[in-house]
């Protein structure tokens, strides 16, 4: 792990030159009061009554992915103090001027938008039950969140490069519906998130990519590893006042809708061996040479588990006061 941590913060100069063009100023921003009707101003009741008409023609399987994706993206307190127990990344005193330390509270500001965004959106759409999807952000705060990094700042970067991106796919897709179901609004919030995410993942992969360049053998080791325990979604820990398998049921919805399926795994998966030239890597160990090999075939292998996934049957949530979906 030492060596690890010496790479990590050989690459703090590299860090810190990049931080502004990998993270916008809060001058340059925008803010969720930016997409929404403002209720200080007059009309504001008719603005929030167009609004709630559009949202009524939202497909139900389409909210509830919406919901899952909030959920998600409120989390983020456990998703900044893991990324501050990564070695070599910590924020020591949490205002430290660290490039990383910068990165890390910049990454964080960026994000929290998201929640608030889609938050503010679905309270204002009257779509869904505000108490049990705030009971879900509670639980899912509360169970915390293991993505199986162990502290290693290799395993933390390859797990944000493949998570920003499945992110931003997510975002994007649900954006693609809203725009079919004539919601310009939510189409418009949900592309911008994925902008940004977007962003995030250019950023964690270009840090990939220098650490690939300085340590190729332990980089490729590790994301052989992350690979193989598998990409856990950061919500796999949510669940409502009832339902311990509320995530399950929720990545249901989101394959069967085309939101976020096995086929996206797959596709992220290739496209992160393209990214850091995984095929192209030479002079490895042993040990690192079987895991190019098994990183070269892993896309494939799963979207042949892409084809045999059949998920049907329909399903309560209480997001949307027990409706069922499917």
């Amino acid at each position: 792990m030492q060596d690890k941590i010496e790479v990590i913060k050989s690459i703090e100069g590299f860090v810190g030159d990049n931080i502004g063009s990998l993270l916008k100023s809060v001058e340059q921003s925008w803010q969720p009061s930016d997409f929404l009707p403002p209720l200080s101003e007059p009309g504001w009741k008719e603005r929030v009554d167009s609004l709630q008409e559009v949202a009524k023609n939202l497909a139900d399987d389409l909210i509830v992915v919406l919901v899952g994706d909030m959920v998600t993206e409120e989390a983020l307190p456990t998703y900044q103090t893991w990324l501050n127990r990564l070695h070599g990344v910590t924020d020591a005193t949490g205002a430290s001027d660290t490039p990383w330390a910068r990165w890390t509270r910049g990454w964080t500001a960026e994000e929290n938008r998201h929640g608030d965004l889609l938050n503010r959106y679905l309270t204002l759409s009257g779509r869904v039950n505000m108490r049990a999807v705030e009971v879900t952000i509670h639980h899912l705060i509360n169970n915390g969140f293991d993505p199986q990094t162990e502290n290693d700042p290799y395993l933390g970067f390859i797990y944000t490069s493949f998570q920003e991106r499945a992110t931003k796919i997510s975002h994007r897709n649900v954006a693609t519906l809203a725009l079919r179901a004539g919601d310009e609004t939510l189409h418009r919030i949900c592309g911008t998130i994925a902008g940004d995410e977007a962003r995030h993942e250019k950023a964690y992969k270009m840090f990939m990519t220098k650490i690939f360049e300085l340590d190729p053998v332990g980089a490729v080791c590790s994301f052989a590893t992350m690979m193989k325990r598998k990409i856990v979604m950061p919500a796999v820990m949510m669940r409502d006042q009832t339902d311990e398998n509320l995530f399950l049921r929720y990545s249901k919805v989101a394959q069967r809708t085309g939101v976020y399926t096995v086929k996206d795994y797959a596709d992220i998966i290739e496209s992160l061996v393209q990214h850091w030239n995984i095929e192209r890597l030479w002079g490895l160990s042993d040990l690192a040479a079987k895991s190019q090999d098994y990183l070269c075939g892993l896309a494939t292998r799963y979207r042949s588990l892409a084809e045999r996934v059949s998920l049907t049957g329909p399903d309560r949530f209480s997001w949307i006061f027990d409706r069922q979906v499917g």
